[in-house]
């Protein structure tokens, strides 16, 4: 029977799963080599950990690293139900909460290393985490892209940690009732932007007023695996606060309050990155609660012991 640890928790509604005993070894000396090992020869695994049974398809998983670095907190790899995630905003957020709930860091500034970079997070004596994301920048403004149905509509591509196309003229009715309808919305307007020769965009994310009146906006996020994602979404939020300083929207250090389908709240900020032109350093805060503190026990004889894939 293999035991692997794992500390549930939720950011805004948005699980993460923080394996930190029993993953794999990997090779390599980078995070982002030990992602390559990760997904090339311990897919398995991923599948396993946030996949049916013991998962669902909105879990994201966090493999607890230690640093390259050791001025640095710690290591991780994201993934999700099809994949590895560069970044994770609402994952890193559910990163700190666990690290804190295991006594290993305390309110202070922490480095994590992640697949596409550094990030820093910063535990507040309140609970709240700010993380501090990789640089994030928009390429491609208004791109049209046709739906199925013959609709024309235009988005944004950019990149705040993971590849996003934002869209905030749609048509679509942003609430929790309508969730099917969006998903389904959604899968079309990425099929649509892939086939347009964008095949690295894997997130869509959709926008509207937000009808409590407490922020800037609502939106809504489809992930790669075709779930929703309960948060605002941290690198959703950066790559939108990339576009709203790319078109003079938002001044340098002016917050940016995003609400999420389920009106969960993150809030945003940015400096201009002075090494980059056109990119900025995002900062999103918000806050994750632990949720479970368990084994999960692996049968060799059960026939879905790699999970429903």
């Amino acid at each position: 029977m293999r035991i692997v640890r794992v500390i549930d928790s939720h950011t805004g509604g948005q699980p993460t799963r923080v394996v930190i005993e029993g993953g794999p070894v990997l090779a390599g000396r980078t995070v982002a080599e030990k992602q390559h090992a990760f997904h090339a020869e311990h897919d398995h695994f991923r599948s396993s950990v946030v996949n049916e049974p013991r998962g669902s398809d909105v879990m994201v998983g966090a493999l607890l690293l230690a640093p390259t670095d050791p001025a640095n907190t710690a290591g991780v790899i994201f993934f999700n139900n099809v994949g590895v995630l560069g970044m994770c905003g609402h994952g890193t957020i559910g990163l700190i909460v666990t690290l804190a709930y295991l006594g290993r860091i305390k309110p202070g500034t922490h480095r994590i290393e992640t697949a596409v970079g550094i990030v820093s997070a910063d535990l507040h004596e309140d609970g709240r985490v700010s993380v501090q994301n990789v640089a994030s920048y928009r390429t491609e403004r208004a791109v049209e892209v046709s739906l199925r149905d013959g609709r024309r509509i235009s988005g944004d591509i950019a990149w705040g940690g993971n590849w996003f196309f934002l869209v905030v003229r749609h048509g679509q009715v942003l609430e929790l009732s309508n969730v099917e309808t969006l998903t389904e919305f959604s899968w079309q307007v990425r099929k649509a932007v892939n086939a347009q020769g964008h095949p690295e965009v894997d997130h869509v994310e959709i926008f509207a007023a937000s009808p409590s009146g407490h922020a800037h906006s609502r939106n809504f996020v489809l992930c790669p695996g075709k779930s929703y994602d309960r948060s605002p979404c941290g690198t959703g939020t950066s790559a939108k606060i990339a576009c709203l300083a790319a078109d003079g929207k938002l001044a340098e250090g002016a917050e940016w309050i995003q609400e999420s389908i389920i009106g969960t709240r993150f809030t945003g900020s940015y400096k201009w990155d002075k090494n980059n032109p056109g990119h900025v350093l995002p900062t999103v805060t918000g806050e994750a609660f632990i949720m479970a503190d368990s084994n999960l026990l692996f049968d060799e004889l059960d026939p879905f012991y790699h999970g429903i894939i």
